[in-house]
């Protein structure tokens, strides 16, 4: 068999054993979507859906946490201590 018999039957066993790694990660891929509950991007627009709310309740609550601090003349991050508020909240 000369070098590029050889080259050609090598090439064809990578091709092969590709095509195999191929069909098992197709096969994975499917595995994995069966097991969503739903489609990906109705899943996103969800979750952003949900991010918009939990902002907009956030925003109210510190603006009525502000008004309490306003009324009570304290500082408003004294105000958020006491209705047990962290900073990283």
């Amino acid at each position: 068999m000369d070098a590029r018999a050889s080259r050609l039957n090598s090439l064809r066993e990578s091709i092969a054993q590709l095509e195999g790694q191929q069909l098992q990660m197709e096969l994975e891929l499917e595995e994995i979507r069966s097991k969503l509950q739903q489609d990906p991007l109705t899943t996103v627009n969800r979750h952003i859906r949900l991010l918009h709310e939990y902002n907009e309740i956030k925003d109210t609550a510190q603006g009525l946490m502000g008004l309490i601090a306003d009324a009570r003349g304290m500082r408003q991050v004294e105000v958020e201590r006491e209705f047990g508020v962290k900073e990283g909240d």
